[in-house]
């Protein structure tokens, strides 16, 4: 049944539809290198009252048998706080990975980091729980989440 639909498709066409390879990247979106595998404790940048926060997943990704799922900056993670306010733990939410300390390339060819692993707690909209956010912001993450940006002193 296969060969009949592919038979009617031009030859390059078919070179693409049974190449198992991936071809090129997702268009407007740069990579950014992941520095925060599942396990990791990143501090809190808001002021909702959380100290810092322990990555337990991380939202649309795709992964590798046997490899940790991982964050970079811009990505959406589901998190537990570890230390603050009593009513902000034991309970899982989603947060914003706003800075990492690992060095990502940007489009222009520099590179850039941060002296910390940060994040903000959201809702699943992309709101923020508190209504600051401490210390700077990274552009690609500002991009993404205006509303974090809206709130943020610095965006780099």
């Amino acid at each position: 049944m296969f060969s009949n639909v592919v038979s009617g498709i031009k030859g390059s066409q078919k070179l693409q539809m049974a190449s198992k390879r991936a071809t090129g990247g997702l268009g407007n979106k740069f990579r950014i290198s992941s520095a925060l595998p599942t396990t990791a404790v990143m501090n809190c940048a808001d002021n909702s009252g959380a100290k810092n926060l322990y990555v337990i997943a991380v939202n649309q990704t795709q992964g590798r048998l046997n490899r940790l799922p991982a964050a970079g900056v811009g990505d959406m993670v589901m998190a537990t706080v570890k230390k603050g306010k009593p009513e902000l733990r034991k309970k899982v939410m989603p947060a914003v990975v706003i800075r990492q300390k690992k060095p990502w390339r940007r489009r222009d060819g520099t590179f850039i980091y941060f002296e910390d692993n940060a994040g903000v707690i959201v809702n699943n909209k992309g709101e923020m729980k508190g209504s600051a956010v401490a210390g700077p912001v990274a552009k690609e993450c500002a991009d993404m989440w205006p509303r974090i940006a809206s709130s943020s002193s610095c965006v780099v």
